[in-house]
């Protein structure tokens, strides 16, 4: 698939097992930094909505056209015409297509090219980890405009870096460069601008390698026992391990790892995953 939705620029890529395991989702209003408004958040949800349904896929990259901004953040000029209920309407939108985002059963990766703020840096938190170019920026300026962020990032932001800091960004409204955002564990990795596609890309192929019902397994698990009791947590994790003993996907790995022999080992070969 390589099309447009909308201003969402949505190209797939091969993956180690085939074609279409590896899809970029492009916001790309470069002439505006990217900035969300109710159109592209819609064109955003369409996007997100087809990579569920599409039974090829095994990663998705997020990242913002240009070179200057991932998503610098809502537009401003829409949110200025805005009345309380429509306001209200945007945060609630925004919320149901990061969270379509973030219960997506393939791994997000946000491949973030620049700046990062307000709804730029919310949408890079609700994908499951961010690699980020050494000139991004981060930062949730809500603060300024008398706001506060309205696409979950009260939630995901002290998810992700503690609830001290996630107040120390939040009241401040200062913005971070990528390396402090690496030290505060809001990114996972942080590369040379030119690096960056690479990186990212390197990062989905593994994950492309991977039995694709425990890389969905595992997501889960992560996500519905964030905030659980320990014990509800690991039960959690037990039945889902039960589970994946019933597929195809379990029987395969397991061949695959006991019939390699000592020369094979440099074979690095996936196993046949079916999804099933």
């Amino acid at each position: 698939m390589t099309g447009e939705t909308g201003v969402i620029r949505v190209e797939d890529e091969p993956g180690p097992g085939g074609a279409g395991q590896i899809r970029w989702l492009t916001v790309d209003r470069p002439s505006a930094l990217n900035a969300l408004d109710p159109a592209t958040m819609e064109a955003l949800g369409r996007a997100v909505e087809a990579c569920g349904a599409a039974p090829e896929l095994r990663a998705v990259i997020l990242t913002g056209g240009g070179e200057r901004a991932f998503v610098a953040g809502a537009d401003v000029a829409a949110l200025a015409a805005m009345s309380p209920a429509e306001a209200a309407a945007f945060s609630r939108q925004g919320q149901r297509v990061f969270g379509a985002l973030e219960r997506l059963l393939v791994p997000v990766i946000a491949a973030v090219n620049g700046h990062a703020l307000g709804g730029g840096c919310e949408l890079a938190l609700s994908c499951d980890f961010i690699y980020a170019s050494a000139a991004a920026r981060f930062g949730m300026p809500e603060a300024r405009l008398g706001l506060i962020p309205g696409f979950g990032g009260t939630v995901w932001l002290a998810r992700r870096v503690g609830l001290a800091r996630a107040r120390e960004l939040l009241f401040t409204a200062e913005p971070i460069d990528a390396g402090e955002a690496l030290r505060l564990g809001l990114v996972n990795r942080v590369v040379e601008p030119a690096a960056l596609r690479d990186e990212v890309r390197r990062a989905a192929r593994a994950i492309c390698t991977r039995g694709p019902l425990a890389v969905a397994a595992a997501k889960r698990v992560l996500r519905e026992g964030a905030g659980r009791p320990t014990a509800e947590a690991l039960a959690l994790e037990a039945d889902e391990f039960g589970a994946l003993f019933a597929t195809e996907d379990v029987r395969t790995g397991v061949r695959a790892f006991l019939d390699k022999n000592d020369k094979d080992k440099k074979n690095d070969q996936p196993p046949p995953w079916r999804g099933r």
